[in-house]
């Protein structure tokens, strides 16, 4: 796994998400509100909280459905934040990792590693083997049988 050099905008897009959280926290049901943001390639920086419920968004889907509803299709960085996580980090579920995957298979991700040491990763590297779409066009019938 590659590692990348966690940088001052990369604290300030920490910063940004926690704003936005400490902006529109929930005591709610579930008393998990989740904020995030989202750097672009070209800089703009998008924010979001999670959809508190039981089919609820993560603030993953919901500030990378912001950033597309406003244009952008090419994306740098993200994080996910809660006051009371370690950094006040977290690292995004394996739903959020898939969808990132999908979309913007070279973001990268700011998160805590094990030691929870402030690292930044790629989405690829969060979710190995990851789910693709079966590409009908390249099946050649040669794929070793269980």
């Amino acid at each position: 796994m590659t590692f990348y050099e966690i940088t001052p905008q990369d604290h300030e897009l920490i910063r940004a998400a926690l704003e936005t959280l400490s902006k529109n926290f929930d005591d709610g049901i579930y008393h998990h509100t989740v904020g995030a943001a989202l750097r672009t390639a070209e800089g703009r920086v998008y924010t979001g909280v999670n959809c508190d419920g039981i089919h609820g968004s993560c603030a993953e889907y919901v500030v990378m459905g912001t950033a597309i509803s406003a244009g952008e299709r090419a994306f740098d960085t993200i994080v996910a934040v809660h006051e009371k996580a370690r950094n006040c980090l977290l690292a995004p579920c394996g739903n959020c990792r898939q969808m990132l995957v999908e979309y913007c298979p070279d973001i990268k991700v700011i998160l805590n590693d094990d030691e929870g040491k402030l690292i930044k990763a790629k989405a690829t590297d969060l979710l190995p083997f990851f789910w693709r779409p079966v590409d009908c066009s390249e099946a050649t019938g040669d794929a070793e049988q269980p």
